[in-house]
């Protein structure tokens, strides 16, 4: 009895403590907030435990993390599209964050371990005491933050290193740490900060990037409502070809009818069996496309643009091709319609809620796209297609920014393509770099994924890599090269691109590039281009391409294949199959550059060769040397030796 009362009032007795501690640490922040004339922010960490399994290694022990990051609006201006840098560094991994996604259009749970930029969902919009009369509900959001951390285990705090306003034009101050799970920090305008937004629009203004999709409502109803939604590719050289958009529902909604594009997976089992069917009761779900809760959208063949039920939307129907805009403006734009049904408690009109983490890729090889969260805009304005001289306005609309990505280290992230470079003055071609395209991690492969690739004589490049073994032996000897054993692991692209230094005189100079495709797919109005420091500048004509420096990118030569040669076949079957190697597709043209003076480029020097080589908008991997002129070693060389002799005989004399 007198164990069971002691174990009440010691629970009690710590239930008292906590909450004293809750309070004084709510008071803190209350306190820190209302000094704050700003944005305040502040990070919780709520708790955590140890999880499953039991490592000896602490370092990589996991445990399960609680926190929550405040968002509060003292200021006087209403802050639009809010986001917060969250500085994780803890290898953590978020499984959950209510009322927030990540910025950059990665899915939760996902990786956020470097750090992430978070950005609001539900409550996108902060708006001001004044405008509000002091209600938290319009000023404030909570992110409530579940997931895992490893390395650090309770007792031990894993807090973020930093938490900063995302936002333009704000300045944050220095973190304030109340005891060792809490910190807050108070952001100020930047009084230095230019914008062109004024305190009297209600709309951020469009943003620029290398693909922009706009989701545009342009009819609404109580229980569902019609989004037109708008890929546009702005990047000189940007393309995708069998795009693939995707996105995260936040609110249960799930896809009627579509037009002009059309969903990958066919699939209304998950209404059926879910919430959706119990509300609408009387719905047909045998006619409902699709409710998944990331959906993938993919677009429609070109022969389905008249259909009455799914085309007749401007810009559909082109196979999911975007080309750059230098190319045809036209085929820049892709266009689809969608019919979102909804859920309560959004069943009125004016309740339009856009969908959250976007991702759109390609096929084959196309470059790869970061997306970041949908923003609220003033609403787009289209043509009347009945012809009167008028513009239809949207009901609402949001805009999602997309850049293309830069490379990481990660084996997915591998280049498509590759370059090899030779020249006139040099046998020798310095292929392809080894796993240029990356190599399987298969443990029993013979070749070496990290020793150099062999030079090889020119009439190996016209064979597939695993025939170039005795062409790559042979001139070793030849030419008293070195043979590595493990012999290098082949570059593992699916095209290949050679840049051959082909004369240079004093007025000029010239080039050919060669394509080949080793892959099982044709390139239809491929496109390529190459972009030189110096050597653009004298760009001059190409002879089997149409070829042009691109105004934006004055170091860039954008090429692609004229008009009925702009078809890169894919790899095919020797005259003999069972004697002769595959044959890759290939398109070959020369290049001619002039120069003003001769000493403005080297062009042996390695001026002649391109910096940077894209195909279809991927950046191809180049090798890190340039042929040497063996004939100028050769002869300063020997010029070396007899300056040697003569002075040892002069010496002698």
């Amino acid at each position: 009895m007198a164990l069971n009362f002691c174990s009440h009032r010691c629970f009690f007795f710590i239930a008292a403590v906590l909450s004293v501690f809750a309070t004084t640490l709510s008071m803190s922040q209350q306190q820190a907030s209302d000094s704050c004339n700003g944005i305040f922010l502040s990070y919780t960490y709520n708790g955590g435990i140890k999880l499953q399994p039991n490592l000896t290694d602490s370092a990589a022990q996991p445990s399960r993390f609680e926190s929550t990051l405040t968002v509060l609006n003292n200021g006087l201006v209403e802050l639009k599209s809010w986001k917060v840098f969250v500085g994780f560094r803890h290898r953590e991994w978020l499984v959950s964050a209510s009322n927030a996604v990540l910025a950059d259009g990665t899915s939760i749970p996902g990786a956020v371990g470097n750090g992430t930029v978070i950005a609001g969902s539900s409550v996108i919009d902060l708006k001001t005491a004044a405008a509000t009369a002091g209600d938290l509900t319009q000023m404030q959001v909570k992110v409530d933050m579940v997931g895992t951390v490893v390395g650090v285990v309770p007792p031990s705090v894993p807090m973020p290193s930093i938490i900063n306003l995302a936002n333009d034009g704000f300045i944050c101050g220095e973190a304030i740490s109340q005891g060792n799970n809490e910190t807050h920090v108070c952001c100020t305008s930047d009084p230095n900060y230019k914008t062109n937004i004024t305190t009297n629009e209600k709309f951020l203004p469009r943003q620029n990037g290398d693909l922009t999709i706009m989701y545009d409502v342009i009819k609404a109803y109580n229980s569902n409502y019609w989004a037109e939604v708008t890929i546009s590719n702005h990047n000189p050289l940007g393309r995708l070809d069998n795009w693939k958009l995707s996105w995260n529902w936040t609110n249960d909604e799930f896809i009627h009818t579509m037009k002009g594009a059309y969903p990958s997976n066919i699939d209304s089992s998950n209404c059926i069996f879910g919430s959706q069917g119990e509300f609408y009761k009387e719905l047909d779900f045998s006619n409902v496309l699709n409710c998944e809760k990331r959906p993938t959208i993919i677009d429609l063949p070109p022969t389905r643009f008249n259909d009455t039920q799914l085309g007749k939307v401007p810009f559909c129907c082109r196979n999911g091709t975007l080309l750059p805009p230098y190319m045809d403006l036209t085929m820049s734009i892709s266009r689809f319609q969608i019919q979102v049904y909804k859920m309560p408690p959004h069943l009125n009109r004016s309740s339009l809620t856009p969908p959250q983490n976007w991702e759109i890729k390609g096929d084959t090889i196309n470059p790869d796209y970061k997306c970041g969260a949908p923003i609220r805009i003033s609403p787009s304005q289209s043509q009347d297609l009945t012809g009167l001289p008028s513009n239809i306005s949207s009901i609402a609309s949001w805009q999602v920014v997309c850049n293309i990505s830069t490379k990481s280290s990660s084996k997915s992230d591998s280049p498509k393509c590759c370059v090899s470079f030779s020249a006139y003055y040099n046998e020798s071609v310095i292929p392809c770099s080894t796993c240029a395209c990356g190599c399987p991690s298969n443990q029993e492969r013979t070749c070496s994924a990290t020793t150099p690739a062999m030079w090889l004589p020119s009439k190996a490049l016209l064979v597939p890599f695993e025939n170039r073994n005795e062409f790559a032996h042979e001139w070793a000897s030849l030419k008293n090269l070195q043979v590595p054993n493990p012999t290098p692991c082949g570059d593992n692209c699916g095209v290949s691109i050679n840049w051959h230094v082909n004369s240079d005189y004093e007025k000029g100079w010239t080039a050919r590039i060669t394509i080949f495709n080793w892959g099982e797919t044709n390139y239809a109005d491929w496109f390529a281009a190459v972009q030189m420091d110096k050597g653009a500048i004298g760009f001059e004509e190409m002879y089997s391409f149409n070829g042009s420096l691109l105004e934006r990118l004055n170091t860039t030569i954008f090429m692609q294949g004229k008009k009925g040669l702009n078809f890169l076949v894919a790899e095919a079957n020797g005259s003999n199959p069972r004697r002769d190697p595959r044959v890759p597709g290939k398109q070959q043209s020369v290049i001619s550059f002039r120069k003003k003076n001769k000493d403005e480029i080297n062009v042996v020097g390695g001026d002649g060769f391109p910096s940077k080589v894209f195909f279809n908008g991927e950046e191809c991997s180049l090798p890190s040397v340039f042929p040497s002129n063996g004939l100028r070693n050769e002869f300063s060389l020997a010029t070396i030796m007899i300056l040697i002799l003569l002075s040892s005989m002069l010496i002698q004399y």
